[in-house]
């Protein structure tokens, strides 16, 4: 982390007092801390709009096992970006459903483009990529 460095914000009273209620719900012990931090969610979003850069996030999934040929048509998804995928979990839920949850790294593009092949597998019941960083610019 740099030099900290001091600016005023001009705000809205009442969206002010929303904010300061965000706070309280969330934990945030000041405005600063809660404005670092939405900061950097920007600029993770700003990030994963650039396809080239390396970017992290995982790809859940929740479906059925029963479903004939689905997990066989999960792995080879799976297996077919192989270099994109770090890990998985694979828990099962009850007697038909499973949660799969994939550690992914890569170029953006290419995460996007796994996250929708799966979750648009005919058989996923939901599905949700949650982009991250890896926090080599924040």
């Amino acid at each position: 982390m740099g030099r900290i460095t001091r600016f005023g914000i001009s705000m809205d009273e009442s969206l002010l007092e929303r904010f300061d209620e965000y706070l309280r719900e969330h934990g945030y012990q000041n405005r600063s801390e809660a404005i670092r931090d939405l900061v950097r969610d920007r600029l993770v979003v700003d990030e994963w709009r650039h396809s080239d850069k390396e970017t992290v996030g995982t790809i859940t999934l929740i479906y059925d096992h029963h479903r004939r040929d689905l997990t066989d048509k999960l792995t080879r998804h799976q297996h077919e970006e192989h270099d994109v995928v770090i890990s998985t979990l694979h828990v099962h839920l009850d007697h038909h459903n499973c949660l799969e949850v994939l550690a992914v790294r890569g170029r953006a593009s290419a995460i996007r483009h796994m996250a929708d092949k799966l979750i648009s597998t005919k058989g996923v019941k939901h599905g949700k990529l949650v982009m991250t960083s890896t926090g080599k610019d924040l």
